[in-house]
């Protein structure tokens, strides 16, 4: 019986994903003097591992860089004094962001933890408004995949890599090296352009975090604290 040709194109999207992931030589270690923390703290450990124990952790890479963003983090609970999200919303997770213009303009993907284990794809759109004072939690879009799988549910002390890599409007998520996302996050993500990042929400976190090659040579340079 012959395979739906779907299935081919998802075996191929495999096969390169693993071969862009072995490319060691393409992706660049960060350390905490490298990264602009915009919400919250967070602490060095020996080699370049970075430490996230706040409620709250918003931050970016100073440096343009192509749009891809890996971590190897180990997961080690709740931050145990949590707070609500924006809307009010009570909710652990940790994730990438892509084209990290500002608070109110960028790309997600985010592994949430509880109280339901999924990875979300989500755009913040807000044309014109650069700050949080002035978008607040508005312009959010979750975006449907072309295809998804599930994401494994995190327990307290596992070690996961979470990946997420831009080609145009095209969207490619990799969870523990297997492809758990793709599709099209639409042309509003186009409209803005910045910074890969990283966030959490109540989730207490030991990460290494690498990016895709620098492509200027200017830095975005640091924004100082602002919620998303």
């Amino acid at each position: 019986m012959r395979k739906p040709q779907s299935q081919y194109a998802w075996a191929l999207i495999l096969l390169c994903g693993s071969a862009a992931r072995s490319a060691d030589s393409q992706s660049v270690p960060v350390s905490r003097a490298n990264l602009c923390v915009t919400e919250g703290t967070i602490e060095e450990l020996p080699g370049q591992r970075l430490s996230v124990s706040v409620p709250k952790m918003r931050a970016y890479v100073n440096a343009y860089t192509q749009p891809v963003a890996e971590v190897r983090f180990t997961y080690l609970g709740s931050t145990g004094n949590e707070a609500p999200l924006a809307s009010g919303e009570m909710r652990r997770q940790f994730g990438l962001k892509l084209r990290a213009q500002d608070a109110c303009n960028l790309v997600y993907a985010m592994w949430r933890i509880e109280p339901e284990s999924r990875l979300v794809v989500s755009v913040k759109s807000n044309p014109g408004e650069h700050t949080s004072a002035q978008c607040g939690n508005r312009g959010y879009q979750n975006i449907k995949p072309g295809r998804s799988v599930p994401v494994p549910a995190l327990s307290s002390g596992s070690t996961h890599t979470l990946r997420a890599e831009m080609n145009g409007s095209e969207l490619h998520v990799f969870a523990d090296n297997s492809l758990v996302w793709e599709g099209s996050v639409g042309p509003d993500a186009l409209a803005f352009e910045g910074p890969v990042g990283i966030r959490s929400d109540n989730a207490r976190l030991q990460i290494d975090l690498r990016t895709g090659k620098r492509t200027k040579e200017q830095a975005p340079g640091c924004r100082g604290e602002e919620s998303e």
